[in-house]
C-alpha cells in the first residue's frame, strides 16, 4: 500500500494517455485531478468503478476536477475500453510502471488463494499545486465519485 499522505507532494510523472498524447504531473499543474488507479481495463469492479467516474463526471468537472484513470494496460486497450463505455476521460498507460511504482500502488496481491503482483486501487485527489489533497485506499468502486466528494467535504456523509 501507499505510502503517500495529504499534504505530501504527488510524485512527478511522465507517460502518454490513449491516444499516445504525452502527459505529465508539469502539464496539470494549475488544475485539481483526481488520479484513480485501477488494475485492469474490462474488468468487473474496475469496469463499475470508471463507470461509475462516467456517470458523475459533469458533476466532478463542474467542481473544479480532471478526473485521469491509470493502469498498466496498453494505450490500444484504454481506446478500446474508452469507446466500449463512452468514458469521456484521458485514461494513462503505464505499461513500463512506473507511475504504479511512484506512487506506491503497485504490489503482491492475494486473491482466492492465490498470489500476484498488480495495482491496487487507490486514488489521489492533487490540487492546483501538485499537493495530494486525499488518498482513498478503501474505494467504493460503485459509488466512488460520491466517495470522493465526502472524503474532500464536499458534499454530507449519507
Amino acid at each position: 500500500m501507499t505510502n503517500l499522505k495529504e499534504g505530501d507532494p504527488a510524485p512527478d510523472f511522465s507517460s502518454t494517455d490513449q491516444d499516445g498524447n504525452p502527459i505529465s504531473l508539469a502539464d496539470l499543474k494549475g488544475q485539481s485531478f483526481i488520479l484513480f488507479f485501477y488494475p485492469k481495463d474490462n474488468t468487473e469492479t474496475c469496469t463499475i468503478e470508471a463507470c461509475n467516474l462516467r456517470d458523475n463526471y459533469a458533476d466532478l468537472k463542474a467542481r473544479g476536477f480532471r478526473v485521469l484513470g491509470v493502469s498498466n494496460d496498453s494505450e490500444r486497450k484504454h481506446r478500446n475500453f474508452i469507446a466500449k463505455y463512452k468514458l469521456p476521460y484521458d485514461l494513462i498507460a503505464d505499461t513500463d510502471k512506473e507511475m504504479v511504482n511512484a506512487y506506491g500502488v503497485y504490489g503482491l496481491k492475494k486473491f482466492m488463494g492465490r498470489e500476484h503482483m498488480g495495482i491496487y486501487r487507490t486514488t489521489f485527489v492533487i490540487d492546483e499545486e501538485g499537493i495530494i489533497q486525499k488518498v482513498i485506499q478503501k474505494v467504493r468502486s460503485k459509488d466512488h465519485s460520491r466517495q470522493i466528494l465526502e472524503e474532500l467535504g464536499l458534499i454530507e456523509t449519507d
